[in-house]
């Protein structure tokens, strides 16, 4: 397969080198190059099977809105734009493109949502708090899967309140922990990503998987299928 990828970014070089060990063609494409999504015509998204998206959220906008224009299939792991969301669905709906999007492409984070669902179940008069820590460089605030985590709580017990405390320390690739405490006791969910590498290995996985088909979809509902 031939994979365009967005974004020369650390995540975006990652993804690169993980989709040439995967046996794939790779083109990158720089924000530079690509301002406003002007390198992204009809003619040039057409020679890829996939198109991956980790930009800038101002840039993924833009990106999302040439690719499923023109029936693209796209796999975007930006995160800090969901207040879009539902015009990119529908968008993708109506062009017949393949839309794929997660805040967070780690096969591991996947299993942290179900042990939160499960958690937000078991003890639902605790106190639940989450905390996320990444690099300095990224923009969103809090992160996309602190937001998410804090929805599989609150999606398996309306009833809780969870706070999110946001760190920016070095050039983390991103920590986050689920707190449950009562006065007696306290249980804790962690995840942290040594590199960006379980990123970009969902990410490649993903881009194989959405080639030829047509849809919209949450990464979280077809990871189990990767």
């Amino acid at each position: 397969m031939l994979f365009l990828v967005l974004g020369r970014g650390k995540t975006g070089r990652v993804i690169a080198d993980v989709a040439h060990e995967h046996g794939h063609g790779v083109r990158v494409v720089g924000e530079e190059e690509n301002r406003s999504a002007m390198a992204l015509t009809a003619p040039f998204l057409a020679t890829f099977d996939a198109v991956i998206d980790f930009t800038t959220p101002e840039a993924a906008i833009h990106n999302m809105r040439a690719c499923l224009a023109n029936g693209a299939r796209m796999v975007v792991g930006t995160t800090g734009w969901y207040d879009h969301l539902n015009d990119m669905r529908s968008l993708a709906a109506r062009k017949g493109a393949g839309f794929l999007y997660g805040t967070n492409f780690s096969i591991g984070v996947q299993a942290i949502y179900r042990l939160a669902r499960e958690l937000a179940v078991a003890v639902p008069t605790y106190q639940f708090k989450i905390t996320e820590t990444h690099h300095t460089s990224k923009k969103d605030v809090p992160s996309g899967t602190a937001l998410s985590l804090r929805q599989a709580v609150q999606t398996a017990n309306p009833s809780l309140n969870v706070e999110i405390v946001s760190k920016r320390e070095g050039d983390v690739a991103g920590v986050h922990i689920l707190e449950a405490r009562s006065a007696d006791e306290l249980i804790e969910l962690k995840h942290e990503a040594f590199s960006r590498r379980a990123f970009a290995e969902g990410a490649v996985r993903a881009a194989e998987w959405i080639a030829g088909k047509t849809g919209v979809w949450d990464f979280s509902e077809i990871a189990n299928q990767l």
